[in-house]
């Protein structure tokens, strides 16, 4: 393997070569999985068995067509059938959505889902692409999203919660608000694919308020959270004339024998699949807190069954990818290929207390020389406030916005380093405005800042009717708590805002009700929005941006906390749509 590590990796068209690929070129084993973001809990042994003895009838005859699955699924999770759409996976969700409602163009925040820039890009669509910072821990904060959008008349809004690669989570509160805000927009898309893995709320699915409003998709994963990648099945959740509109172009057997033996078999199961999910979460605390130990890593909170984390600097991420696959046969994800990261950062997939302590031995080697803690790899003072992943979208945006930011893509190659700055927004079509850096958030918050919820109705009513499109006003911000960070780090750059009140604390534990929060300050116009200049010149090799979060700002907090002991074993039935809560 260790001879042909490199051109596995070169010659696939995803990100990491399958695993069958990886098994084929070693001794028919694969290696430790922390690429694939699997339920490593679920189906339990007894179900494989289960699947292994009934092999032979599923693999010799067809499935019962599709609506019979989504009829026997949606049953399961008490959601009526005409506002659910069952595909082959929810990349095919995800291309059919691009091809009946993305007519022109759409907005979704880099680093994401690759498939949210690559699929409509392939069939000729704008895709303006709103830049997470690193200097604020790739927190999105939706009210400058919603001013992005509103300045670059985007037509179609995504939103991937938690977010891939970073786990970054937005409360359900602030996900609602932003729905209504761009309630006017051809289409709002959110996609909850690893949702069931989070436990900072109760209940944070809006698949409930998504059927009720007319422009709303809720798309989510059934290979991540029951660990079945191979099985290709999904689904989404909208109003009845969205869903029913993707639902009439998907094939009448798209779906297959396996997916059906699945879903068939699950209503049986939703103790040990309750079970499966806390256990993950209590692992993501725990691979947390060790590989925060490890010097000059920096782990981003986290709400998936991932964590994103940086290299110390001087560290290349193909090069740790390639050593730590032939050297200790563990597959990890390295990003510099996905728009907005760089090869600093890896994301690594939660597994069992075992895998994790053999993936902390062989970074210290790799990254050390050492299986003994070595000396904190030392950050460099000089640096930028302009991150590795905003200069990696510069260098992209020349091929997916249009010729009008060719002179953007020069100075992040480093051909226009001479210039004064760049430029202010432009209008619609041409080319991608840069945001201004957002002040650094609380890391308990897992991603993003919630913010106020609308006065009527509250955050977790339902609405009699679908609203009416219409033309809403952006979100606006809420105050940043203060929060230490490194001494050089630079002011942020934001327009000052004076909000009239302060939304309360949300609940430090993660399993608690949101706290109610006030409404918010009158919101300014959409007009007024100007993107502040930002530093000229490209980041320089290595160089992390200031104010990046801390593996000690990590550790202990509650975007990251331990589930509680008394959720396990109590399900008696399965659980609800958003996998959080019991059905009576």
């Amino acid at each position: 393997m260790a001879d042909n590590v490199t051109s596995l990796f070169r010659s696939t068209a995803a990100h990491s070569p399958s695993m069958a690929a990886l098994a084929r070129e070693s001794d028919g084993a694969g290696p430790v999985d922390f690429c694939i973001p699997c339920n490593p809990y679920f189906p339990t042994p007894a179900m494989f068995e289960d699947m292994a003895a009934r092999l032979r009838d599923i693999i010799t005859y067809y499935p019962s067509s599709a609506d019979t699955i989504t009829a026997e699924l949606c049953s399961l999770l008490r959601l009526p059938p005409q506002c659910v759409a069952m595909g082959n996976g929810s990349t095919e969700l995800i291309t059919w959505i691009d091809h009946l409602l993305v007519r022109e163009s759409l907005a979704v925040p880099v680093p994401t889902f690759g498939r949210w820039t690559d699929q409509p890009m392939e069939t000729g669509k704008r895709v303006d692409m709103f830049p997470l910072q690193e200097s604020s821990g790739f927190a999105l904060d939706l009210a400058q999203y919603a001013e992005f959008i509103r300045a670059r008349g985007t037509k179609v809004a995504v939103i991937c919660n938690p977010n891939n690669p970073d786990g970054g989570f937005l409360h359900k509160h602030a996900v609602v608000q932003f729905m209504d805000a761009m309630a006017d927009l051809d289409l709002v898309v959110i996609d909850e694919s690893f949702l069931e893995f989070a436990d900072a709320e109760v209940e944070p699915s809006v698949v409930q308020e998504a059927m009720l409003r007319p422009n709303v998709i809720v798309l989510r994963s059934l290979g991540k959270n029951f660990g079945l990648h191979g099985i290709r099945f999904g689904y989404l959740v909208a109003n009845p004339a969205l869903a029913g509109r993707v639902r009439s172009m998907l094939p009448k057997w798209n779906l297959n024998s396996f997916a059906e033996h699945v879903v068939f078999m699950l209503k049986e199961h939703g103790t040990e699949y309750q079970q499966s999910l806390h256990q993950v979460r209590r692992d993501r605390m725990d691979m947390s807190g060790q590989l925060s130990s490890l010097p000059g890593l920096t782990v981003y909170p986290s709400q998936g069954n991932f964590l994103f984390v940086r290299l110390p600097v001087g560290a290349e991420g193909t090069v740790v990818r390639d050593r730590m696959l032939t050297e200790h046969r563990l597959l990890v994800r390295e990003c510099g290929n996905k728009i907005g990261s760089s090869s600093r950062f890896l994301r690594l997939v939660v597994r069992p207390q075992v895998d994790v302590r053999r993936l902390v031995s062989g970074l210290e080697q790799v990254l050390y020389g050492t299986s003994r803690r070595g000396a904190a790899v030392p950050e460099q003072a000089t640096g930028t406030g302009y991150s590795s992943g905003t200069a990696a979208i510069d260098r992209l945006v020349s091929e997916t916005n249009g010729a009008g930011t060719q002179g953007l893509a020069a100075q992040a190659i480093g051909a226009g380093t001479g210039a004064p700055g760049l430029p202010a927004a432009p209008a619609a079509g041409i080319g991608m405005p840069l945001p201004a850096v957002p002040s650094p958030v609380p890391v308990g918050t897992g991603g993003g800042m919630p913010m106020p919820a609308a006065a009527s109705p509250g955050p977790q009513q339902m609405p009699q009717q679908a609203p009416q499109p219409m033309q809403a006003p952006p979100l606006q911000s809420p105050p940043v708590p203060q929060q230490p960070v490194p001494q050089q780090a630079p002011q942020p750059m934001i327009p000052q805002q004076v909000p009239q009140q302060m939304p309360q604390q949300m609940p430090q534990h993660p399993l608690a009700a949101p706290a109610q929060v006030p409404a918010p300050a009158p919101m300014p116009a959409a007009a007024s929005y100007s993107p502040p200049q930002m530093p000229t010149g490209p980041t320089p090799p290595g160089v992390p941006a200031r104010g990046g979060l801390t593996a000690a700002q990590v550790r202990g907090t509650d975007g990251l906390s331990q589930a509680p002991a008394s959720g396990w074993g109590g399900a008696q039935s399965w659980p609800e749509a958003a996998g959080m809560g019991q059905l009576s």
